[in-house]
């Protein structure tokens, strides 16, 4: 016997429309930093997308498990007299991006290398600590 559903044909037309963004033709928003992870028995490799930031402008902070990463982008807008500026796409400003790893970093041996706009850390995972047993006398 087959199921009888009652579909209302308006239903996907107002779905999708509450759905879809509408570009009012506004500023754009700031970028996302896009992070690619990896876990190796060793550490965690990261690759971060920075295109455009200058190596000077990106901050990385380890807390523990904490991974923080900054970078800014400052505005050099140079307009010689004459000119006007007719449309500006770029973004200048800060984008910032934290998250927790599953394991202490070894902040210690932590690297990172800046190179075509991509960031790339690596972080050796900490030692955990090694039970003992205590002999009972």
């Amino acid at each position: 016997m087959a199921n009888i559903v009652k579909t209302d044909p308006f239903d996907d037309f107002f779905r999708g429309f509450f759905v879809r963004p509408v570009d009012m033709g506004g500023h754009a928003d700031a970028p996302t930093m896009r992070v690619d992870v990896k876990e190796g028995a060793e550490g965690y490799t990261l690759h971060v997308e920075l295109p455009g930031m200058k190596k000077e402008d990106i901050h990385v902070h380890i807390d523990g498990a904490v991974v923080a990463i900054s970078a800014e982008r400052k505005q050099e807008r140079e307009v010689k007299e004459g000119e006007r500026i007719l449309r500006s796409e770029r973004y200048f400003g800060k984008v910032s991006r934290s998250f927790q790893l599953g394991q202490e970093i070894d902040d210690g041996k932590a690297s990172a290398r800046f190179t075509d706009g991509v960031l790339e850390l690596t972080l050796p995972k900490k030692a955990a600590p090694q039970a003992t047993r205590v002999a009972i006398q």
